[in-house]
């Protein structure tokens, strides 16, 4: 080979982006990048992950919270980084899987711009109410307070699937109540217990804190069975509501264009967090469920999952912004 010709291949190669290597990923900080505030269950989630996964790697693991726009700001946030391993997306399913249904243009495309990596826990959601102001000790007696005065109570959501919740619990009981949206649960759940909502559907990690600490009542759980952490409460089926059950799903993400192998490193690093026994520990005490999978299952997950919440927000008469 000319001399003139493997100077210009050494500078061409050079000029190439050298994107983390899976034997030595992760070589330097990664950022996780969380759409919700600091205190809600995808936060949380993301800082026992990210200290977790600093104890395994001896890297730091650093969570940025870019709230707003129900996840959409750090979706766009990290589909616009290198797809090289340091900017992960940590989110629940609603940014990549309903978004798309909410509103009338996203920054990205939810299944073109991102690379599955593994799912991490399901959670269901807790109804909650400030028993001061609205003095029900059951969904059945809630829903009969809603029935005698039809439309006049109100609910708020920090996230679409606080929304959807409610809106399906309007739905399967033939109810009326007023949607009052807030940036971010801990936001709406003050004002629940400033009196100025009736209920709240709220992740289970922000929410039954609020209840050990006696300042709200818990009266049902979305998911399909009762949750080991909130074994008194009953799941909305058990309370009467028929045909009802909402589980969301945390998963981490990286821009669309990252290597396959180090797809499946950072996959093998959050597996083997979401298998291990401190995880367990975690979720039996904030009320999730570990769920862990494989890059191919997550996309599986996303395709299956997102006409599942198409009809639920078609159900619910919700228009995109």
């Amino acid at each position: 080979m000319p001399m003139r010709t493997l100077l210009a291949l050494v500078v061409t190669l050079a000029a190439l982006p050298v994107w983390a290597q899976p034997t030595t990923y992760p070589a330097r900080a990664v950022t996780f990048v969380v759409g919700y505030a600091a205190g809600t269950g995808i936060d949380t989630t993301a800082r026992f992950y990210a200290d977790r996964m600093r104890e395994a790697t001896g890297q730091p693991i650093v969570v940025v919270n870019k709230v707003g726009a129900f996840g959409n700001l750090a979706a766009a946030e990290v589909q616009r980084a290198a797809p090289d391993g340091y900017t992960v997306l940590v989110t629940p399913n609603s940014t990549i899987t309903t978004n798309v249904f909410l509103m009338k243009k996203l920054p990205f495309d939810p299944a073109r711009d991102f690379a599955p990596v593994a799912p991490i826990a399901r959670w269901g959601f807790v109804l909650l109410v400030d028993p001061q102001k609205t003095p029900v000790a059951s969904v059945a007696e809630l829903s009969a307070l809603m029935r005698a005065q039809p439309g006049k109570l109100n609910f708020g959501s920090g996230n679409f699937t606080g929304q959807a919740a409610g809106e399906l619990y309007k739905i399967r009981a033939g109810l009326q109540a007023v949607h009052v949206p807030y940036k971010s649960v801990p936001a709406a759940l003050t004002d629940l217990i400033g009196g100025r909502l009736d209920f709240v559907f709220a992740d289970v990690v922000t929410g039954l804190p609020q209840v050990r600490a006696g300042r709200l009542r818990a009266l049902a759980v979305t998911a399909p069975t009762r949750l080991p952490s909130a074994p008194d409460v009953p799941t909305m089926l058990e309370a009467g509501v028929p045909d009802y059950e909402l589980v969301n799903w945390f998963a981490a993400f990286l821009p669309a264009g990252a290597p396959e192998p180090l797809v499946r490193r950072l996959a093998e690093l959050f597996n083997a967090i979401t298998d291990s026994p401190a995880a367990n520990e975690f979720y039996a005490r904030v009320g999730g469920q570990a769920f862990s999978g494989t890059p191919e299952s997550l996309k599986k997950l996303v395709a299956t999952d997102t006409p599942n919440w198409g009809r639920l927000v078609k159900a619910a008469g919700i228009e995109p912004e």
